[in-house]
């Protein structure tokens, strides 16, 4: 086991899916997580129940991740949780996982449709990660999660797309400019993973996995399993020389 030493992560996203999967990881290897939620709250409690069973402290918490103008108050109240249930004024490791789908070809993609996305996608995390600067600690982590389609294309996601490939360069600067703290800041893209983000687009298009299946070298589609322990990894001890990285967790999807 890779102990990080009691350390806190804060995960977006993380009562369900690839989040829920990120925040069990990590407390797999002896993190204890604040899972941030939008609206599915007895999702995150069940989350929350699931990591202490695994001996970890753990606390919910809900945000808006699209509306910055909810951020100091979330940090106001986050203050005290850390310190009533950790005796703490800080975390550790920040989590950009949350996300929305909103696919449709570039030509068809609406005003409401693209700002939906930037709001969560890139505004948020820019700004999220801005507001949390003051409550992390030094040699912290911070992880931002990407998609293989900022590398490869898709139809139907020039919008989503665009704003991860603007969170991969947002992470490089993050790296540079935060290097003199000792936080790292580092990108994971997942390929097409199944989770209940994905499953519309499997649902509507009868022999995509198969498709998927022939265009991936390891010949399957992701599962949460495949993407936690990478995100993991790179909160761990083993991973302090490790920033300004894009490592996409895919199984060689499109190569």
């Amino acid at each position: 086991m890779m102990d990080s030493g009691n350390k806190i992560a804060l995960v977006t996203g993380a009562s369900r899916g690839l989040g829920k999967n990120i925040a069990l990881a990590l407390a797999q290897k002896g993190t204890d997580v604040i899972v941030v939620y939008r609206n599915k709250a007895e999702e995150a409690g069940e989350v929350v129940a699931a990591i202490e069973a695994l001996g970890r402290k753990a606390a919910a918490v809900q945000l808006d991740t699209a509306n910055v103008s909810t951020f100091d108050a979330f940090f106001a109240s986050l203050s005290h949780i850390l310190q009533d249930k950790w005796g703490r004024s800080s975390f550790d490791f920040l989590i950009n996982n949350a996300g929305i789908d909103r696919p449709s070809a570039f030509a068809d993609t609406t005003e409401e449709a693209f700002d939906e996305l930037m709001n969560v996608h890139f505004k948020g995390v820019y700004f999220l990660t801005q507001k949390a600067l003051a409550h992390m600690a030094d040699k912290g982590r911070i992880v931002n999660l990407s998609t293989g389609l900022a590398r490869f294309s898709t139809q139907g996601y020039a919008a989503y797309a665009s704003m991860k490939g603007a969170i991969e360069t947002l992470t490089k600067y993050q790296a540079k400019e935060l290097g003199y703290r000792g936080i790292t800041a580092n990108v994971v893209a997942p390929g097409i993973i199944h989770t209940d983000f994905t499953k519309r687009a499997f649902d509507s298009h009868p022999g995509m996995e198969d498709h998927i299946n022939t265009i991936t070298a390891l010949g399957r589609v992701g599962m949460p399993d495949d993407i936690g322990g990478v995100v993991a990894f790179l909160c761990s001890e083993e991973a302090r020389w490790v920033t300004a990285q894009r490592i996409e967790a895919s199984g060689g999807m499109n190569l």
